[in-house]
């Protein structure tokens, strides 16, 4: 079958031949139709990713929209490596399935679902976020962040604070306030006061790095003693590591969390995905998505842009 080939870490994957997976008991064959080109996708491909096994060749791709064998579509997600997404064929899970809404054609339902995913999950099963309470995403301004604003208020935030470097970008949001990331660590640090001064429950964190720093820092100065703050971090784009000072967490009632590949199970992540699915059916969330046939990936694989890459198989 046709795929798109990792040979070793940090190499971009080539398209060429692979052999074909067989399903397992308990497993899907999925004749792929499209798989987008995620941060994940490109980490995991990278080899820098924790979730990477680290054997080589293998298929590239973490999830993808296609068809099962009785022709339901369905999403997948995280199939038998060395399988990926980015292929003809992929097997995984039943319970790693979850079935795509008509209204989702295969490019948004697979452009959409990683970045959804992020929220979501965290929202759901790590934040337990619960109507009324107030939410910060900090790095509000990618696809995943500007999903979130509107995952936020699907379950029912009551105020939604972002922050980003673009304030343009902010300003297009729908969110009661937005905080633009400046170098000046003190302004920083007061902006984020702030937000904690007028109510946060839950931060949704995309970047770590300096920012999450101040939040913190800023958390552990204002927030009320015994008030509940639930930080979830999920990307690090602006740095993977933070100085954090022990006295801040023991000073205030701060619990630090991840979301991500591992701390959700997998069959539980797919329920969520499906959810995900067919919210963004029904209240029209859609990404900016650019459809590529699979055999041009080694042009496609670095180009950046605000549109998500979707690869698109036509399985034989």
């Amino acid at each position: 079958m046709k795929a798109a080939i990792v040979r070793a870490a940090g190499q971009t994957p080539a398209y060429g031949d692979f052999v074909e997976p067989t399903p397992a008991p308990g497993e899907n064959r999925i004749s792929v139709a499209a798989a987008a080109l995620s941060p994940l996708a490109r980490a995991r491909a990278a080899g820098a990713h924790y979730s990477v096994s680290g054997a080589y060749p293998a298929v590239a791709g973490v999830d993808g929209v296609g068809r099962l064998d009785d022709g339901r579509r369905v999403y997948f997600v995280a199939p038998r490596p060395p399988w990926g997404a980015m292929a003809e064929h992929a097997v995984a899970p039943a319970t790693q399935c979850a079935p795509v809404p008509d209204a989702l054609d295969d490019v948004m339902a697979a452009a959409i679902a990683n970045p959804g995913m992020s929220s979501w999950a965290a929202f759901k099963e790590r934040a337990r976020l619960e109507a009324g309470e107030s939410v910060l995403i900090n790095g509000a301004t990618g696809s995943a962040g500007r999903l979130a604003v509107q995952i936020a208020r699907h379950f029912g935030a009551k105020r939604v604070v972002v922050t980003g470097r673009n304030p343009d970008a902010l300003r297009a949001l729908d969110a009661d306030a937005m905080i633009p990331l400046v170098n000046d660590d003190a302004g920083l640090e007061a902006s984020f006061g702030r937000a904690f001064e007028a109510g946060i429950d839950v931060v949704i964190d995309y970047l770590w790095g300096k920012s999450a720093e101040r939040l913190l820092a800023a958390a552990a100065k204002i927030l009320p003693d015994g008030k509940p703050l639930r930080f979830v971090q999920i990307g690090s784009i602006s740095g993977s590591n933070i100085a954090l000072p022990g006295a801040a967490l023991r000073a205030k009632a701060i619990t630090l969390m991840g979301s991500g590949l591992g701390s959700v199970p997998l069959g539980r992540l797919a329920v969520d995905i499906g959810e995900f699915l067919q919210a963004a059916a029904s209240r029209d969330f859609r990404i900016p998505a650019k459809a590529v046939p699979l055999a041009d990936v080694e042009r496609a694989w670095g180009e950046a842009g605000d549109a998500r890459t979707v690869f698109t198989i036509a399985a034989r």
